[in-house]
């Protein structure tokens, strides 16, 4: 049995029926958004088992990028878990038949609280869709199972479906970077969102003056295990000496190591601010080849770090 043109027939039938999802989109998408863009509460959404697996991680994707959700189920919802409800909230239902039981009976008592509805259904009239508000398609032309019994396509279509209502929506809210860090402190993005350059740099910083000999300004870069050294004038940052000055200047002039920082120096360096984002100053020093910044104060008056791209 040829297992990988299985897997490889499964996986183009899949992207397929995604694809077809794609070109039924309609008017029906662009009023369910527009009716979680405008709901005053949350997003509920409910569904039974495999069903309610994609629905807990459309819940974790709204829910992480400006959309507040929680997941109910269907059948501890019909035992008491309604009380989660406000009128306010917006149902999304999940039942590709649109008869699961357990789903269909909670219909009443969402309307009688007066929640908008929108079905999730592969078929469009299914007593689910019949009795939303809105009903998005997302019926599939077989599963990839050999059998068409177990979800798969299907459940691959309600994903893509979920993941496409969250995409509108960060969208339409104009959910940035800086948002999605402020809800996922504990993940490396987080961390690198919103960790800014004060937070990782050096503090302990080498210094010369324009008058310091090689010898010295050598010496102050060993020491510091930075491989530079900073040009301080009268509290104002004036050059920057690194390791690749020194080695250019000796390549160039031997006898330059008689001679003052000031004649082998870089002036003008590239420097950052201690307030400025992590993840912008390693782009910067990225897109230059830089290894090492110079930090100044927030109000630009002077240096009060080193930060270097491996940080």
């Amino acid at each position: 049995m040829n297992h990988l043109a299985i897997a490889k027939e499964a996986l183009i039938a899949q992207a397929q029926a995604v694809g077809l999802l794609a070109d039924r989109l309609d008017g029906e998408f662009q009023r369910a958004v527009e009716l979680m863009l405008g709901c005053k509460g949350r997003a509920a959404v409910c569904g039974m088992g495999k069903s309610g697996l994609i629905g807990k991680k459309m819940v974790a994707t709204f829910a992480s990028t400006g959309t507040p959700s929680f997941f109910l189920h269907p059948a501890e919802a019909f035992h008491g878990d309604l009380g989660m409800l406000k009128p306010t909230d917006v149902l999304i239902l999940i039942s590709y038949s649109g008869e699961t039981e357990e789903v269909v009976k909670l219909i009443p008592s969402l309307k009688s609280f007066g929640n908008k509805i929108i079905a999730m259904t592969g078929a469009g009239k299914s007593t689910l869709a019949r009795h939303a508000d809105i009903w998005l398609d997302i019926s599939v032309e077989r599963e990839v199972c050999p059998n068409n019994l177990a979800p798969t396509t299907s459940t691959l279509a309600t994903m893509a479906m979920g993941d496409a209502l969250a995409v509108a929506l960060i969208e339409a809210l104009d959910f940035k970077p800086m948002d999605f860090a402020r809800y996922h402190p504990g993940g490396s993005l987080g961390r690198k969102l919103l960790t800014r350059v004060c937070d990782v740099m050096k503090t302990s910083t080498p210094v010369v003056g324009l008058d310091t000999s090689f010898h010295d300004c050598l010496w102050v870069m060993t020491a510091s295990r930075l491989g530079l050294a900073v040009v301080i004038e009268q509290g104002k940052l004036v050059g920057l000496v690194t390791d690749g000055d020194l080695r250019r200047a000796l390549l160039n002039n031997p006898a330059i190591v008689n001679d003052k920082v000031a004649n082998f120096m870089t002036v003008n360096p590239h420097t950052i601010q201690a307030d400025a984002q992590l993840s912008e100053a390693e782009a910067y020093m990225l897109n230059r080849k830089i290894r090492a910044l110079p930090v100044l104060a927030a109000d630009g008056t002077g240096v009060v770090g080193i930060v270097e791209i491996f940080d």
